[in-house]
């Protein structure tokens, strides 16, 4: 969507006419402003939808630090897991089509597929791919797609039959992405389509949203799109876009502001489309917003009691709980550089959604928050000041984390072995080859389906080194422990990230790493 007004020097404005009387919040550019400088946050669009209609799409900032170019309604962020959605609404069309059971076993439609447990292969429905209740532990399996690997997106389905289960099966709740990679598959198995065509078909070109991207790979790219950006070694700049498409299912569209409004009118709406067709019925939107997987209900800290629910867990692709006595239909989204949320408050048939280039979910959390305080009636809450107290402590925390790791290292301990003697081929039965290699006196670490993956190999204490990556843009180093056998050769290799600021998705924990030859 072009940019039509300018609104001060710091954000411009599209505004189609609303119903609802409520209007605009009040001087929600100066907060958003605030917001913005306060968390370092380059760029952000936000949309409004109410009753059916636009009340506002919006951008502030710039596209990248340094440039004059400006976020506008227009302007392409990556949404990054606000693309479940699409998926899980993807998969209720086939549902209502004929082509999809809601609680048909997947093997149904993908006999190859598998996991570690043959009871719960046998088990696990089309609708368990969405809600995070496998068995799998939190991110398992990320390590075979992030950083981007060379792996193929059936390549990644298969080996999760590798991963072992953290916990039964649908006794727990744990954020994955990889079966979502399984529900593209679906897609495309019943469909004829892959994820792209028929997202891209059945609905973007539908809803009219011409400029939205479906692919990883087109992440930053065009005229206006916004480059990310996030806190590397303590400073604020532009990194790497993430631009492999084997995960596009879990994570993969770019949108803007305005078209992100298009698609909370279709959700809000019980999939209607201008022109009163339906992309789906409200059976599938019952599906969708309806709680399978229960989550834990927190008590927050004292100044941020408003955020005390009475419920919280999981639907299809998106998140639920009350706020304020009213159901909240939520997601966020997290890639290198881009961090987004959206909110539906259904009974009020009202949508937010905040999209940024720049990893501070405080920021777009304060910006939400403040809006629907503002159309729910609630009290004045200082938000931002709220949540940079929040950021302080947990600052702070894994500072104190840091330091207390640091101390606990006893450097006088040396390797039990010569550094030559770690060298070698690592291979673990899910993600594959880890290579150690012993060049010039050093140790060196490569995984070898994953290119970034790729650095230093430093002496940490006793038999544990720290893998120091040369893309100093991950912001995981990790520990690496060899385990010896009597003999002293390598029995096994285990990994750890080094700091609990280290994304999940880095779930080196996971891997178990035995010796299997020269690299």
């Amino acid at each position: 969507m072009k940019v039509t007004l300018c609104i001060l020097s710091a954000c411009v404005l599209f505004i189609l006419p609303a119903s609802g009387q409520e209007g605009v919040p009040p001087h929600l550019d100066d907060y958003v402003e605030k917001v913005r400088s306060a968390f370092e946050v380059p760029g952000i669009g936000l949309a409004i939808v109410k009753d059916g209609n636009v009340v506002i799409a919006r951008g502030y900032g710039v596209r990248r630090l340094g440039d004059p170019g400006r976020v506008d309604a227009g302007t392409l962020f990556g949404i990054a897991s606000n693309s479940k959605a699409f998926t899980a609404s993807a998969i209720g069309m086939l549902v209502e089509e004929g082509k999809l059971e809601w609680d048909a076993p997947v093997i149904r439609y993908l006999p190859w597929f598998r996991l570690s447990d043959p009871y719960v292969t046998q088990e696990m429905t089309v609708r368990d791919l969405l809600v995070h209740r496998s068995g799998l532990g939190l991110g398992a399996g990320d390590l075979l797609w992030w950083p981007a690997s060379t792996y193929n997106r059936r390549e990644i389905a298969r080996r999760i039959a590798a991963i072992p289960l953290a916990t039964s099966f649908r006794s727990r709740y744990a954020y994955d992405n990889v079966l979502y990679i399984v529900a593209g598959e679906l897609i495309e198995a019943v469909s004829g389509l892959s994820w792209e065509e028929f997202i891209s078909r059945r609905i973007l070109a539908p809803l009219g949203m011409k400029n939205t991207t479906v692919r990883h790979s087109a992440a930053g790219s065009g005229e206006n799109s916004a480059t990310p950006h996030a806190r590397v070694e303590g400073v604020v700049r532009p990194v790497a876009a993430f631009t492999s498409d084997n995960t596009n299912p879990a994570g993969g569209i770019n949108s803007s502001a305005a078209e992100m409004a298009k698609w909370l009118i279709v959700q809000l709406d019980s999939g209607r489309v201008p022109g009163g067709e339906r992309l789906f019925t409200q059976a599938t939107t019952r599906q969708l917003w309806s709680l399978v997987t229960p989550m834990p209900v927190d008590d927050p800290p004292p100044w941020l009691g408003a955020l005390r629910w009475n419920f919280n867990g999981y639907g299809l692709g998106f998140r639920l709980h009350d706020y304020r006595g009213l159901k909240i239909v939520q997601h966020t989204g997290g890639l290198p550089g881009y961090v987004s949320e959206v909110t539906m408050v259904p009974e009020l048939r009202l949508g937010i959604v905040v999209l940024t280039n720049q990893e501070s979910g405080d920021a777009f959390r304060s910006i939400s928050l403040h809006i629907l305080d503002y159309y729910l009636g609630g009290p004045a809450t200082d938000w931002l000041g709220a949540f940079r107290r929040l950021g302080a402590l947990r600052d702070s925390a894994i500072a104190h984390a840091d330091t207390r790791t640091a101390g606990q290292r006893d450097s006088a301990r040396g390797p039990s072995l010569p550094l030559e003697r770690y060298a070698g081929r690592y291979t673990d039965p899910w993600y594959g080859g880890v290579d150690i290699l012993y060049a010039n006196g050093a140790l060196r670490i490569r995984f070898t389906r994953t290119p970034s993956l790729e650095g230093e190999l430093l002496h940490w204490q006793y038999d544990t080194f720290v893998a120091r990556w040369t893309d100093r843009e991950l912001r995981a180093d990790a520990f690496v422990t060899f385990a010896l056998n009597p003999d002293g050769s390598v029995d096994r290799v285990t990994m750890k990230a080094c700091s609990p600021a280290t994304d999940f998705s880095f779930d080196f924990q996971d891997l178990r790493l035995v010796p299997t030859g020269a690299p």
